[in-house]
C-alpha cells in the first residue's frame, strides 16, 4: 500500500555523525517512521542527547561514541549495536570532516590522512562489516552521504572533495558487490544551513545563491529527510548504486562558498 511506502516500523538504523546536523534530522525522521536508531559520533554526550530525543518518539535508541577513522572503534561500534538490537537494517555513513587550510602546499600529511580517514576510510570499513551481516540476514540498505563537492569545482576543499568522490565510486562498486540483497545508494547534499554554515560569510553566500543555485537558497536540515526516507525504505526497492543530488539544483555549478 502506498500509504505505508516509507514505513520503517521495527527496522534498526545505525547513523554515524548522527548527533547533530543532517545526521540528527535523519535519525529523528527514521524514528518518526518507527525505526529503532543507534546514534554514533565522537562525543558521547551529544549522542546521548539525540538518543533521548529519539526515545521520546516511542522507539528504542542507542548512543555510542566512535571515531570512524579508527577501524578498532568501528568494530566495537558494530559489535555493540548488534549486541543491543541483534541486527542492522539501515546504515547511514554520514560522519564527515572538511577543515579549512590556507593553501594546498601547506596541507600536512596528518590533516590529509584525517580527512580521508573520516570521509572515506571509515565508511568503507563500516559498510564492509555491516553489509556482510546484512547479506546473511537477507538484506538491508546502506546510505552514503557524499557531497556535490565530489562532482563540482571545489577550491579550498580538495582533500574533502577527493574523499567524497571516493564515496561516490564506493557506492557504485558496493552496490554491485553486495547485490541483490543489500542496496547501496548515495545522497550528495549541496549547501545546507547546519551548524557548519555559522562559519560562512552569509552575505556572500546569499548573493552567490541567487545566481548559482536555481532555488536561490541553502537547504534547511529537514530537507534531507525525503531522500533519506526514500533510500531507507521499501519505496526504493529497485534503486541501488544511485547518486542522488539534494542541492537546490546547484550540481554542476562552481562552488559558491
Amino acid at each position: 500500500m502506498t500509504q505505508n511506502l516509507f514505513d520503517l516500523t521495527g527496522k534498526v538504523a545505525l547513523i554515524t555523525g548522527g548527533s547533530r546536523g543532517l545526521g540528527r534530522e535523519m535519525a529523528l525522521a527514521f524514528a518518526d517512521q518507527g525505526a529503532h536508531v543507534a546514534v554514533a559520533s565522537r562525543k558521547i554526550e551529544q549522542c546521548e542527547k539525540t538518543a533521548a530525543e529519539i526515545a521520546e518518539r516511542g522507539v528504542q535508541s542507542f548512543a555510542h561514541a566512535c571515531h570512524v577513522a579508527k577501524w578498532a572503534e568501528i568494530e566495537t561500534l558494530v559489535e555493540a549495536t548488534y549486541a543491543r538490537f541483534g541486527r542492522v537494517d539501515i546504515l547511514v555513513n554520514n560522519a564527515g570532516l572538511s577543515p579549512l587550510y590556507t593553501s594546498l602546499d601547506e596541507i600536512s600529511e596528518e590533516l590529509f590522512d584525517k580527512v580521508i580517514g573520516i570521509n572515506l576510510k571509515g565508511p568503507f570499513r563500516l559498510s564492509a562489516l555491516i553489509a556482510k551481516r546484512m547479506m546473511a540476514a537477507g538484506g538491508g540498505s546502506i546510505i552514503n552521504i557524499s557531497s556535490t563537492a565530489a562532482v563540482t569545482p571545489s577550491p579550498a576543499s580538495e582533500p574533502y572533495c577527493s574523499a567524497k568522490a571516493g564515496i561516490n565510486a564506493l557506492t557504485r562498486s558496493m552496490a554491485s558487490a553486495y547485490g541483490p540483497t543489500v542496496r547501496v545508494n548515495c545522497i550528495m547534499p549541496g549547501p545546507f544551513l547546519t551548524d557548519i554554515s555559522k562559519a560562512w560569510d552569509m552575505d556572500a553566500f546569499q548573493a552567490g545563491a541567487k545566481t548559482g543555485i536555481p532555488l536561490q537558497r541553502g537547504g534547511q536540515p529537514r530537507e534531507i529527510v525525503g531522500a533519506a526516507l526514500y533510500l531507507a525504505s521499501d519505496a526504493s526497492s529497485f534503486t541501488t548504486g544511485a547518486l542522488i543530488a539534494v542541492d537546490g539544483g546547484s550540481q554542476g555549478n562552481p562552488r559558491i562558498l
